[in-house]
């Protein structure tokens, strides 16, 4: 909580109010807790893969994945969570996740359409791994999340950069224009770090250039994490990964919300849009070894927006365990 007594940082607070969505970003507001019960622990330990968000040596957003058997993430304690893996020494997060770092994290399960997200401060554990203490915990619900059942890859190898530079080229922009998820790290005050899901049909996230994408941002939850950081600071990280092969695009650059009415209308669905233009570009190959079945469910996005379906029999689509189900894209 911040010393206004509500989760929310001068930033989201103008988002928010700038949407007309205060009250409703209030009542979501009650999904964000700063411990990891039970249900979460249990949560985080059948993962294969979490996304961290952080800043490089040189101030620049990333986002990348780390993947690991299920037990790979564990809850230590209220506040603590561990994870037995780091960015290998090609990824632009090696460095920066080697020593005391902010770090934003989403835990994602395709497979069963949940996802929960663990904000806070990072030290490498001596044994190739991280400790995270957390400062925000809370889950996000189904929405645009598509049904992946994931499968290991024998012989993957570590992950290795293929190619980097300051733009994309145009192979890299067909990766962009047919993804249909991506995950965005932002930052707030002091320095305090998100990792967020994106997610709808393949090209809704617009190349414009071999320096600028755009993404719609669609209806959620009224918290505008995301949108509220890049009010205060507009560096941002992209993670795309690639679900056949197990590779990664990681893009940084910095990103600006554009709240027009004829932005919008240029994408269906979208309340606003983003345009992120591009500095850095990392490609990575055997960036997980794992790999991902094709969806099972129809396409995400607007056309759908409103679809959610029911917690598979057994479980919660809330597990950060706050008793809150409706917390959506923020």
């Amino acid at each position: 909580m911040t010393s206004t007594g509500t989760p929310y940082h001068p930033g989201e607070r103008a988002a928010q109010a700038r949407a007309g969505r205060t009250d409703r970003a209030d009542h979501s507001g009650r999904a964000v807790g700063g411990t990891v019960p039970a249900v979460a622990a249990r949560f985080l330990t059948g993962r294969r893969v979490l996304v961290a968000g952080a800043a490089d040596a040189d101030g620049r957003l990333w986002a990348t994945q780390l993947s690991g058997p299920a037990g790979f993430l564990r809850a230590a304690g209220e506040r603590t969570v561990t994870v037995a893996a780091r960015p290998a020494g090609d990824d632009p997060l090696a460095a920066a996740l080697a020593g005391p770092a902010e770090i934003g994290t989403i835990a994602l399960d395709p497979a069963g359409r949940r996802r929960m997200r663990v904000n806070g401060r990072s030290v490498p554990d001596g044994r190739g791994g991280l400790v995270i203490t957390a400062e925000q915990v809370y889950a996000n619900c189904p929405k645009y999340i598509r049904r992946r059942d994931p499968a290991d890859r024998p012989g993957a190898g570590l992950p290795r950069r293929v190619a980097a530079g300051g733009a994309l080229s145009t192979a890299q922009q067909l990766t962009a224009a047919t993804a249909d998820t991506f995950f965005v790290a932002t930052t707030g005050p002091d320095g305090r770090m998100d990792a967020s899901h994106r997610g709808g049909p393949p090209g809704f996230l617009r190349v414009l250039g071999p320096d600028r994408l755009r993404w719609p941002d669609y209806p959620g939850n009224s918290m505008f994490m995301t949108l509220g950081n890049l009010e205060l600071d507009p560096r941002a990280g992209l993670l795309l990964p690639d679900w056949e092969t197990g590779g990664a695009l990681l893009v940084t650059g910095e990103a600006r919300t554009d709240w027009s009415d004829p932005a919008a209308a240029g994408l269906p669905g979208a309340e606003r849009v983003v345009d992120l233009t591009v500095t850095g570009v990392v490609e990575l190959a055997d960036a997980t070894p794992l790999t991902w079945a094709e969806p099972q469910d129809p396409v995400a996005g607007p056309a759908v927006a409103g679809h959610r379906p029911a917690a598979p029999r057994g479980r919660s689509d809330d597990p950060s365990g706050t008793g809150r189900t409706d917390a959506r894209t923020a």
